[in-house]
């Protein structure tokens, strides 16, 4: 399994990743089209996004799908399928679930958003140490006033909380990368990762309403 030696590298892959994701891949739709695919449902705009996240929750559970995924993408080093699929799925669902929120996904601060969203609980203190205070959700002219150095800040520590510890060497194996709650990543993928990722997204992106 690929190891990645320092943040730099993880940051190129998410990189990487990300422009899949609103580019699209051969069979799947781009996050702006997956999130107005669920925008067209009935309900609330938070229920929308819950919907959106069960489904992805499926994909990410199905092997099927991660290895017909895996097989179209195209990776510049021996990245295992698997592990390149989770990756897409999780951040094309978050980006979905910002487009959703009317956010503009070719903004560099929105990007850090969605990768900072893959640190799942750990997201709240991450901002929190870089002077960005979490309340119901994040709104649109508070991320506006996002600077460069918060926005370097926050992938520094992205990047940490996804690098696992081991050896003490800053080595990871995304496989097994834990950046929150009890180990929930086993083996190539574990749905209920993404399913955190999913509700992390969408309490930064999207506005608490009163249900209907």
């Amino acid at each position: 399994m690929l190891k990645i030696t320092n943040r730099k590298s993880l940051l190129q892959l998410l990189d990487m990743l990300y422009e899949k994701a609103l580019t699209g891949l051969p069979g799947t739709d781009t996050a702006s089209g997956l999130g107005e695919s669920y925008l067209r449902q009935e309900g609330t705009l938070r229920k929308q996004v819950n919907t959106l996240i069960r489904m992805q929750n499926i994909k990410a559970g199905s092997s099927g799908f991660l290895t017909g995924l895996g097989g179209i993408i195209t990776l510049p080093a021996a990245i295992p399928a698997n592990l390149a699929s989770v990756l897409y799925i999780q951040i094309r669902m978050v980006a979905a679930i910002a487009y959703m929120g009317g956010y503009d996904l070719r903004d560099d601060r929105v990007k850090t958003l969605v990768y900072l969203c893959l640190a799942g609980n750990a997201a709240k203190d991450i901002l929190q140490e870089t002077g960005i205070l979490l309340g119901k959700n994040l709104t649109s002219l508070l991320i506006s006033r996002i600077s460069g150095s918060a926005i370097q800040a926050i992938n520094q520590k992205v990047g940490i909380a996804l690098l696992s510890k081991s050896g003490g060497k800053g080595i990871i194996n995304l496989g097994k990368a834990v950046p929150l709650a009890g180990g929930l990543i086993g083996g190539a993928f574990d749905a209920a990762f993404t399913n955190i990722i999913g509700n992390t997204a969408r309490g930064v992106f999207i506005p608490k309403t009163p249900a209907r």
